[in-house]
């Protein structure tokens, strides 16, 4: 006999039951189950990382237009425009009031409109604008104003960056998106001087203008190119991305809502109070002191050119010797931080890159043999390896709320960035050739960032033992 309606109606309600059991016990059931949900993943990282890798082109630029003025040195930067005593190293320090006056408001904007796709190359466009407008500068007054709005504007794009990923990678994955991120400010110092190498040896006189003056203009004018580039390259935020397909998008919040164990995406386009939560949470201060201290070590970089011109060759030989350590630190901060990211390690990854630049350091303060101290750049060039973990590391101990994630990597950053002020004053000339008394500081420092990021991963220990069934602190 066939089925009665009210057994054909149970039969309906039972498949139901079941289906509703099997979306419990399958919570990848949406995406059409575990394997199907693999593959989308799969699919949605590609897309994205082949996107976002256009912010490592970028921040190459962003660091040429920074460090320019240490190559631009050795051409008559100075005598043009006719600097005196630590003049040249206040136009180094005066990037970074800019920098850290604006990183805060300009990351909270930033969480605000969700539209980091245009916020970031109109940023790009203004200080390429602003590099170029540096090579029409006749004195210090008018050097010093560039350099101060440059720092100003530049300020959105690392803090914005390293929110944008944050936006989008979890935790055991952005580790890795951070070191190569951070891969364009170390390589920039190789291609930087590469490229300055071929302006200011080849644009001498070019339509009556110093090669110096070239080399802001040629290098400002392709920010300027790269960044119109980026605004139909980069994404948004998960929820306001337009290229997403609504299933992607779906997996793409799912993905942060499982990393940091419940939902991020109703806190993040919106007004919140995260500055104030960034501020009153003790840890944010320990880590930008933390990252203050190893910026002030790593002070060497905006120097290098100065540096390599102590092995005494000429100074298109001095600025091709910038290259190779900054490629091998380049390799090995990638290297490095992936294998950080699979050890779910911080520290020791932190620490031992650190105690490698100190090794560095103290060959060059040991020795005036140009092989050693050349060895000992690759060393000290190094150390960002470690830097790209903290960052990571940075990035994974303040995860939520996002408002309050966005204030604390802008504000940590900012912060960090007087150690970029005061070690523009510690490599006067007068201190030269060995710069002894430069590289004591840079290890005092290497080794106050290393115990207090010990300090930090005690405590985080002690956190862990109380989360039970709950998302752990890497350490």
């Amino acid at each position: 006999m066939p089925p009665s309606t009210n057994e054909k109606e149970k039969g309906t309600v039972d498949e139901r039951l079941s289906d509703i059991q099997h979306d419990t016990l399958n919570p990848d059931a949406e995406f059409g189950g575990t394997e199907a949900r693999k593959a989308l993943e799969k699919k949605l990282l590609l897309k994205l990382d082949l996107r976002l890798s256009i912010l490592w082109v970028i921040y190459i630029l962003n660091y040429i237009d920074r460090n320019n003025a240490g190559a631009a040195r050795l051409r008559g930067f100075e005598a043009d425009l006719h600097l005196q005593g630590q003049e040249f190293a206040t136009l180094l320090s005066i990037l970074y009031v800019g920098y850290i006056l604006m990183q805060v408001p300009s990351n909270l904007f930033l969480n605000y409109i969700g539209r980091p796709s245009l916020y970031l190359p109109v940023c790009m466009i203004i200080w390429g604008t602003i590099s170029c407008l540096t090579g029409i500068t006749t004195n210090f007054v008018g050097a010093l104003l560039t350099r101060f709005f440059l720092g100003f504007v530049e300020a959105a794009f690392f803090p914005g960056s390293l929110f944008l990923l944050s936006k989008w990678y979890r935790r055991e994955e952005v580790g890795l998106r951070t070191a190569i991120l951070y891969c364009g400010n170390i390589i920039s110092n190789a291609f930087g001087a590469l490229i300055a190498s071929g302006i200011l040896s080849g644009m001498q006189g070019k339509l009556g203008h110093a090669a110096w003056r070239w080399l802001f203009y040629i290098e400002g004018s392709l920010t300027i190119f790269v960044a119109i580039i980026a605004i139909f390259v980069l994404p948004d935020f998960p929820t306001t991305t337009r290229w997403l397909s609504p299933q992607e998008r779906a997996l793409a919040l799912k993905r942060m809502e499982e990393d940091a164990g419940v939902g991020d995406q109703q806190e993040t386009e919106g007004h919140g109070n995260g500055f104030w939560l960034a501020i009153i949470d003790w840890k944010v201060w320990w880590l930008a002191l933390t990252l203050t201290s190893q910026t002030l070590a790593l002070s060497f970089n905006a120097y290098f050119p100065t540096l390599t011109a102590t092995l005494h060759y000429n100074t298109t030989v001095s600025l091709l010797l910038v290259a190779p350590p900054w490629l091998f630190a380049t390799v090995f901060t990638f290297l490095w931080a992936r294998h950080s990211d699979k050890t779910q390690d911080r520290f020791w990854h932190m620490s031992i890159s650190f105690a490698i630049g100190i090794l560095g350091f103290i060959i060059s303060i040991a020795t005036m043999n140009v092989a050693a101290r050349y060895v000992s750049m690759f060393l000290m060039a190094q150390s960002y390896a470690g830097l790209v973990v903290l960052y990571a590391w940075i990035s994974n101990s303040l995860s939520r709320p996002p408002s309050k994630r966005a204030a604390a990597l802008a504000f940590i950053n900012a912060f960090a960035q007087l150690g970029n002020v005061a070690g523009s004053y510690i490599f006067p000339t007068n201190w030269g050739p060995t710069y002894q008394f430069s590289y004591v500081i840079c290890i005092a420092t290497s080794l106050l960032a290393i115990a207090m990021g010990w300090v930090f991963r005690m405590h985080l220990t002690r956190l862990n033992e109380k989360l039970v069934g709950q998302t752990r602190f890497m350490l």
